[in-house]
């Protein structure tokens, strides 16, 4: 059965509606930016760029590094915008246009995210690059979706514990990352561990500006939670989704983060553009 119109949103040249590219439009290896001026700091290192857009926050250089196809495109902020993104690119990748049906044959697509982050722990300083083994979502977003096979259900019911998680929140999900590419993309400058993702900026990651917070502590019980030696290294606004929805439609994802401050000794960079600069030099020279 063909998929309906109001499902697979087409724009009037063909290209699919939020992020405005054609299936020719993109490689099979992806790098994800939140932020719509870090493209050209990564496509500035290409040796060709053969196709560029932007619609809204999302921003496409699609072009060759060192003989390899790349595409890397900003998100915006945030799992909503994370849930746009990789849907449509699955889409792009999986969906023929014409007949709006799924292929008989399955692309897989690669998914890199370079980020920024805060480090939750003293021993991953600030200027370190952190890869996440594991997203732990905390927003809710992917309960919308049939997730039983991907989870972790025991590290999820040590965090539930741990933080006495109110039942009135959506409950935690625990989503690996890609074997593959963290093999590919591991060194002696890679620090591991546990990223947690939550669903917004202020409230959700423990800020108060006016408004009282449900639990006030979370950030100190997120801090101090230990599965097997598994920490929280990092919290931020996308990588678990990532994780999730590459695992669900077929794909390869890896989450890398430049920490430019550290909460734990409340110490900030002295040079984050620096620190973002390494970490875009150390991913495409992995890709290739």
């Amino acid at each position: 059965m063909s998929i309906k119109n109001s499902e697979l949103i087409l724009n009037p040249d063909g290209s699919i509606y939020h992020l405005n590219l054609k299936p020719e439009n993109i490689a099979h290896d992806i790098i994800l930016v939140g932020d719509q001026d870090r493209v050209e700091k990564i496509s500035k290192h290409f040796d060709s760029i053969e196709f560029t857009t932007q619609k809204r926050e999302f921003k496409t250089h699609t072009g060759v590094y060192k003989g390899k196809r790349l595409t890397v495109i900003s998100t915006g902020i945030g799992p909503d915008n994370i849930d746009i993104v990789l849907n449509e690119l699955d889409a792009l990748a999986n969906i023929d246009f014409k007949t709006r049906k799924p292929k008989d044959s399955h692309a897989i697509l690669n998914f890199i995210r370079v980020g920024t982050s805060g480090s939750l722990q003293k021993e991953v300083p600030i200027d370190a690059f952190v890869m996440s083994t594991y997203g732990l979502d905390i927003n809710g977003m992917l309960h919308f979706y049939k997730i039983d096979e991907i989870v972790h259900p025991d590290i999820e019911n040590a965090f539930i514990q741990h933080t006495n998680w109110s039942a009135h929140k959506a409950r935690p999900i625990v989503i690996k990352n890609s074997k593959n590419l963290e093999e590919k993309f591991d060194s002696d400058l890679i620090h591991k561990g546990l990223t947690a993702t939550a669903g917004g900026f202020y409230g959700p990651q423990g800020r108060v500006l006016r408004l009282p917070l449900q639990d006030p502590s979370l950030n100190q019980k997120m801090d101090s939670f230990n599965y097997e030696g598994l920490k929280i290294t990092n919290l931020e606004m996308e990588t678990s989704v990532i994780y999730g929805l590459s695992k669900l439609l077929g794909h390869q994802a890896l989450s890398l983060n430049a920490i430019i401050a550290n909460r734990a000794t409340g110490e900030f960079s002295k040079d984050p553009k620096a620190v973002v600069d390494r970490l875009i030099t150390y991913t495409l020279n992995k890709l290739v």
